[in-house]
Protein backbone atom coordinates (compact mmCIF):
# COMPACT_ATOMS: atom_id res chain seq x y z
CA UNK A 1 0.00 0.00 0.00
CA UNK A 2 1.33 3.45 -0.96
CA UNK A 3 1.85 5.82 1.95
CA UNK A 4 1.03 9.53 1.84
CA UNK A 5 4.76 10.30 1.79
CA UNK A 6 5.25 7.99 -1.20
CA UNK A 7 2.33 9.61 -3.03
CA UNK A 8 3.86 13.04 -2.41
CA UNK A 9 7.25 11.84 -3.69
CA UNK A 10 5.64 10.52 -6.88
CA UNK A 11 4.05 13.91 -7.52
CA UNK A 12 7.32 15.74 -6.83
CA UNK A 13 9.17 13.47 -9.28
CA UNK A 14 6.55 14.24 -11.94
CA UNK A 15 6.90 18.02 -11.49
CA UNK A 16 9.82 18.60 -13.92
CA UNK A 17 7.94 16.72 -16.65
CA UNK A 18 4.72 18.62 -15.97
CA UNK A 19 6.70 21.85 -16.26
CA UNK A 20 8.32 20.62 -19.47
CA UNK A 21 5.02 19.82 -21.18
CA UNK A 22 2.90 22.62 -19.67
CA UNK A 23 1.44 24.68 -22.51
CA UNK A 24 2.93 22.30 -25.10
CA UNK A 25 1.02 20.19 -27.61
CA UNK A 26 1.23 16.42 -27.12
CA UNK A 27 -0.32 14.17 -29.79
CA UNK A 28 -1.45 10.71 -28.68
CA UNK A 29 -2.23 8.11 -31.32
CA UNK A 30 -4.65 5.73 -29.62
CA UNK A 31 -5.09 2.19 -30.89
CA UNK A 32 -4.56 -1.50 -30.29
CA UNK A 33 -5.79 -3.44 -27.28
CA UNK A 34 -6.23 -0.24 -25.27
CA UNK A 35 -9.18 0.60 -27.53
CA UNK A 36 -11.11 -2.64 -27.01
CA UNK A 37 -10.32 -3.39 -23.35
CA UNK A 38 -12.67 -1.28 -21.23
CA UNK A 39 -10.37 -1.10 -18.21
CA UNK A 40 -7.44 0.05 -20.34
CA UNK A 41 -9.66 2.49 -22.23
CA UNK A 42 -10.71 4.17 -18.99
CA UNK A 43 -7.07 4.33 -17.84
CA UNK A 44 -6.00 6.05 -21.08
CA UNK A 45 -8.82 8.57 -20.87
CA UNK A 46 -7.98 9.36 -17.23
CA UNK A 47 -4.35 9.92 -18.26
CA UNK A 48 -5.49 12.35 -20.96
CA UNK A 49 -7.80 14.26 -18.62
CA UNK A 50 -5.05 14.54 -16.00
CA UNK A 51 -2.55 15.86 -18.56
CA UNK A 52 -5.11 18.36 -19.79
CA UNK A 53 -5.85 19.59 -16.26
CA UNK A 54 -2.13 20.25 -15.57
CA UNK A 55 -1.84 22.40 -18.69
CA UNK A 56 -0.79 19.97 -21.43
CA UNK A 57 -2.56 20.54 -24.75
CA UNK A 58 -3.45 16.95 -25.61
CA UNK A 59 -4.63 16.00 -29.10
CA UNK A 60 -6.07 12.47 -29.31
CA UNK A 61 -6.06 10.71 -32.69
CA UNK A 62 -7.64 7.31 -33.05
CA UNK A 63 -8.16 4.48 -35.48
CA UNK A 64 -10.60 1.61 -35.08
CA UNK A 65 -9.76 -1.29 -37.38
CA UNK A 66 -11.37 -4.08 -35.32
CA UNK A 67 -14.67 -2.21 -35.00
CA UNK A 68 -14.69 -1.47 -38.74
CA UNK A 69 -14.12 -5.17 -39.45
CA UNK A 70 -16.95 -6.10 -37.07
CA UNK A 71 -19.39 -3.67 -38.71
CA UNK A 72 -18.47 -4.84 -42.21
CA UNK A 73 -19.17 -8.39 -41.06
CA UNK A 74 -22.60 -7.35 -39.80
CA UNK A 75 -23.55 -6.02 -43.24
CA UNK A 76 -22.10 -9.06 -44.99
CA UNK A 77 -18.95 -7.48 -46.42
CA UNK A 78 -15.69 -9.39 -46.25
CA UNK A 79 -12.61 -7.47 -45.13
CA UNK A 80 -9.75 -7.79 -47.59
CA UNK A 81 -6.23 -6.47 -47.03
CA UNK A 82 -3.33 -5.79 -49.40
CA UNK A 83 0.03 -5.08 -47.78
CA UNK A 84 -1.67 -4.54 -44.43
CA UNK A 85 -4.09 -1.93 -45.84
CA UNK A 86 -7.84 -2.47 -46.02
CA UNK A 87 -9.23 -2.53 -49.58
CA UNK A 88 -11.90 0.18 -49.41
CA UNK A 89 -14.70 0.46 -51.97
CA UNK A 90 -17.25 3.27 -51.72
CA UNK A 91 -19.59 1.34 -49.41
CA UNK A 92 -16.68 0.40 -47.14
CA UNK A 93 -15.57 4.05 -47.06
CA UNK A 94 -19.05 5.02 -45.87
CA UNK A 95 -18.88 2.40 -43.11
CA UNK A 96 -15.38 3.57 -42.11
CA UNK A 97 -16.73 7.10 -41.80
CA UNK A 98 -19.73 5.93 -39.78
CA UNK A 99 -17.69 3.81 -37.35
CA UNK A 100 -14.68 6.09 -36.89
CA UNK A 101 -16.30 9.52 -36.97
CA UNK A 102 -19.54 8.42 -35.35
CA UNK A 103 -19.52 5.50 -32.94
CA UNK A 104 -15.87 5.51 -31.82
CA UNK A 105 -15.20 9.24 -31.91
CA UNK A 106 -18.31 10.31 -30.04
CA UNK A 107 -17.91 7.42 -27.59
CA UNK A 108 -14.44 8.68 -26.67
CA UNK A 109 -15.69 12.26 -26.34
CA UNK A 110 -18.47 11.09 -24.05
CA UNK A 111 -16.06 9.01 -21.94
CA UNK A 112 -13.59 11.89 -21.54
CA UNK A 113 -16.39 14.19 -20.43
CA UNK A 114 -17.80 11.64 -18.00
CA UNK A 115 -14.49 11.68 -16.06
CA UNK A 116 -14.09 15.44 -15.96
CA UNK A 117 -12.53 16.36 -19.30
CA UNK A 118 -13.79 18.79 -21.92
CA UNK A 119 -13.61 17.26 -25.39
CA UNK A 120 -14.73 17.98 -28.94
CA UNK A 121 -14.88 15.35 -31.66
CA UNK A 122 -13.43 16.10 -35.08
CA UNK A 123 -12.76 14.09 -38.21
CA UNK A 124 -10.31 14.74 -40.99
CA UNK A 125 -13.08 16.08 -43.21
CA UNK A 126 -13.94 18.91 -40.80
CA UNK A 127 -12.58 22.16 -42.19
CA UNK A 128 -10.78 20.16 -44.87
CA UNK A 129 -8.32 19.07 -42.18
CA UNK A 130 -7.01 16.00 -44.04
CA UNK A 131 -7.07 16.31 -47.82
CA UNK A 132 -6.24 13.11 -49.63
CA UNK A 133 -5.98 11.30 -52.96
CA UNK A 134 -6.01 7.57 -53.77
CA UNK A 135 -2.89 5.84 -52.48
CA UNK A 136 -3.04 2.99 -55.01
CA UNK A 137 -5.76 2.12 -57.48
CA UNK A 138 -6.21 -1.46 -56.23
CA UNK A 139 -6.92 -0.18 -52.69
CA UNK A 140 -9.87 1.98 -53.72
CA UNK A 141 -10.60 4.76 -51.24
CA UNK A 142 -7.49 4.33 -49.12
CA UNK A 143 -5.99 7.77 -48.98
CA UNK A 144 -2.55 9.29 -49.29
CA UNK A 145 -2.38 12.60 -47.45
CA UNK A 146 -1.96 15.56 -49.80
CA UNK A 147 -2.38 18.42 -47.34
CA UNK A 148 -3.17 18.94 -43.67
CA UNK A 149 -4.84 22.03 -42.23
CA UNK A 150 -4.60 21.95 -38.43
CA UNK A 151 -6.57 25.15 -37.81
CA UNK A 152 -9.69 23.24 -36.62
CA UNK A 153 -7.52 21.44 -34.01
CA UNK A 154 -5.86 24.68 -32.90
CA UNK A 155 -9.25 26.38 -32.58
CA UNK A 156 -10.50 23.60 -30.30
CA UNK A 157 -7.31 23.71 -28.21
CA UNK A 158 -7.53 27.49 -27.91
CA UNK A 159 -10.95 27.15 -26.29
CA UNK A 160 -9.66 24.70 -23.71
CA UNK A 161 -11.06 21.48 -25.16
CA UNK A 162 -9.35 18.17 -25.96
CA UNK A 163 -9.62 17.53 -29.73
CA UNK A 164 -10.52 13.91 -30.50
CA UNK A 165 -9.71 13.28 -34.16
CA UNK A 166 -10.78 10.37 -36.36
CA UNK A 167 -8.54 9.86 -39.37
CA UNK A 168 -10.99 10.05 -42.25
CA UNK A 169 -9.96 12.28 -45.16
CA UNK A 170 -11.59 13.79 -48.23
CA UNK A 171 -10.81 15.32 -51.61
CA UNK A 172 -12.20 18.31 -53.50
CA UNK A 173 -14.75 16.08 -55.26
CA UNK A 174 -16.33 15.02 -51.98
CA UNK A 175 -14.91 11.51 -51.85
CA UNK A 176 -14.19 9.96 -48.45
CA UNK A 177 -10.85 8.25 -47.77
CA UNK A 178 -9.69 5.78 -45.15
CA UNK A 179 -6.39 7.17 -43.78
CA UNK A 180 -3.84 5.16 -41.83
CA UNK A 181 -3.94 6.53 -38.28
CA UNK A 182 -0.16 6.31 -37.69
CA UNK A 183 0.51 8.23 -40.91
CA UNK A 184 -2.07 10.88 -40.02
CA UNK A 185 -0.73 11.23 -36.47
CA UNK A 186 2.84 11.81 -37.71
CA UNK A 187 1.74 14.43 -40.24
CA UNK A 188 -0.62 16.24 -37.86
CA UNK A 189 1.92 16.23 -35.02
CA UNK A 190 4.45 17.81 -37.36
CA UNK A 191 2.03 20.46 -38.59
CA UNK A 192 1.10 21.30 -34.99
CA UNK A 193 4.74 21.63 -33.93
CA UNK A 194 4.02 19.12 -31.16
CA UNK A 195 6.47 18.62 -28.32
CA UNK A 196 5.98 14.90 -28.69
CA UNK A 197 3.97 12.16 -30.36
CA UNK A 198 2.97 9.06 -28.39
CA UNK A 199 1.95 5.98 -30.40
CA UNK A 200 0.18 3.20 -28.52
CA UNK A 201 0.71 -0.41 -29.67
CA UNK A 202 0.29 -3.95 -28.37
CA UNK A 203 4.00 -4.56 -27.79
CA UNK A 204 6.53 -3.15 -25.33
CA UNK A 205 8.23 -1.08 -28.05
CA UNK A 206 11.12 -1.93 -30.38
CA UNK A 207 12.71 -5.18 -29.19
CA UNK A 208 16.10 -6.57 -30.25
CA UNK A 209 14.53 -10.01 -29.78
CA UNK A 210 10.78 -9.97 -30.46
CA UNK A 211 10.34 -12.95 -28.16
CA UNK A 212 12.05 -11.27 -25.19
CA UNK A 213 10.50 -8.11 -23.64
CA UNK A 214 13.73 -7.59 -21.67
CA UNK A 215 15.49 -6.63 -24.93
CA UNK A 216 13.54 -3.37 -25.25
CA UNK A 217 15.49 -0.63 -27.02
CA UNK A 218 14.71 2.49 -25.01
CA UNK A 219 16.27 5.06 -27.33
CA UNK A 220 16.71 5.13 -31.11
CA UNK A 221 18.43 7.85 -33.14
CA UNK A 222 16.89 8.43 -36.57
CA UNK A 223 20.16 7.45 -38.23
CA UNK A 224 19.86 3.97 -36.71
CA UNK A 225 16.42 3.19 -38.18
CA UNK A 226 17.56 1.96 -41.66
CA UNK A 227 20.14 -0.38 -40.07
CA UNK A 228 17.57 -1.76 -37.61
CA UNK A 229 15.19 -2.47 -40.50
CA UNK A 230 17.95 -4.02 -42.60
CA UNK A 231 18.98 -6.35 -39.76
CA UNK A 232 15.38 -7.36 -39.04
CA UNK A 233 15.19 -5.81 -35.57
CA UNK A 234 12.40 -3.59 -36.88
CA UNK A 235 10.23 -5.90 -38.96
CA UNK A 236 6.67 -6.63 -40.07
CA UNK A 237 4.04 -4.19 -38.88
CA UNK A 238 6.60 -2.27 -36.84
CA UNK A 239 8.32 -1.02 -40.02
CA UNK A 240 5.56 1.44 -41.02
CA UNK A 241 5.25 2.57 -37.40
CA UNK A 242 8.98 3.29 -37.23
CA UNK A 243 8.77 5.10 -40.57
CA UNK A 244 5.94 7.25 -39.21
CA UNK A 245 8.03 8.04 -36.14
CA UNK A 246 10.86 9.09 -38.45
CA UNK A 247 8.49 11.23 -40.51
CA UNK A 248 7.21 13.01 -37.39
CA UNK A 249 10.75 13.84 -36.22
CA UNK A 250 11.68 15.13 -39.66
CA UNK A 251 8.62 17.36 -39.59
CA UNK A 252 9.79 18.96 -36.38
CA UNK A 253 8.34 16.85 -33.55
CA UNK A 254 10.99 16.80 -30.83
CA UNK A 255 10.34 13.31 -29.41
CA UNK A 256 8.31 10.32 -30.54
CA UNK A 257 7.45 7.38 -28.31
CA UNK A 258 6.15 3.89 -29.12
CA UNK A 259 4.57 2.56 -25.93
CA UNK A 260 2.73 -0.54 -24.76
CA UNK A 261 -0.96 0.34 -24.56
CA UNK A 262 -1.64 -2.88 -22.66
CA UNK A 263 -0.04 -1.33 -19.56
CA UNK A 264 -2.51 0.71 -17.47
CA UNK A 265 -1.60 4.42 -17.39
CA UNK A 266 1.18 3.85 -19.93
CA UNK A 267 0.88 7.45 -21.15
CA UNK A 268 1.57 8.92 -17.70
CA UNK A 269 4.40 6.46 -17.04
CA UNK A 270 6.09 7.43 -20.30
CA UNK A 271 5.64 11.19 -20.08
CA UNK A 272 5.88 11.92 -16.36
CA UNK A 273 8.46 9.48 -14.95
CA UNK A 274 12.24 9.06 -15.21
CA UNK A 275 12.05 5.44 -16.35
CA UNK A 276 9.36 5.57 -19.06
CA UNK A 277 8.36 2.23 -20.54
CA UNK A 278 8.65 2.30 -24.33
CA UNK A 279 11.00 3.26 -27.16
CA UNK A 280 11.85 6.91 -27.77
CA UNK A 281 12.90 8.20 -31.19
CA UNK A 282 15.02 11.34 -31.41
CA UNK A 283 17.02 13.04 -34.14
Amino acid sequence: MTSNAQRAEILVQALPYIQQYNGQIVVIKYGGNAMVNEELKHAVMRDIVLLSLVGVKVVLLHGGGPEITEMLGRVGKESRFVGGLRVTDRETADIVQMVLSGKINKGLVNLLQSIGGRAVGLCGMDGGMIQARPLREELGYVGEIVRVDVRPILDVLERGYIPVVSTVGCDMEGNTYNINADTAAARIAGELGAACLVTMTDVAGILRDREDPDTLIRHIDLGDVPRLIETGVIAGGMIPKAQCCTEAIRRGVKKVFIIDGRVPHAVLIELLTDEGLGTMFEE
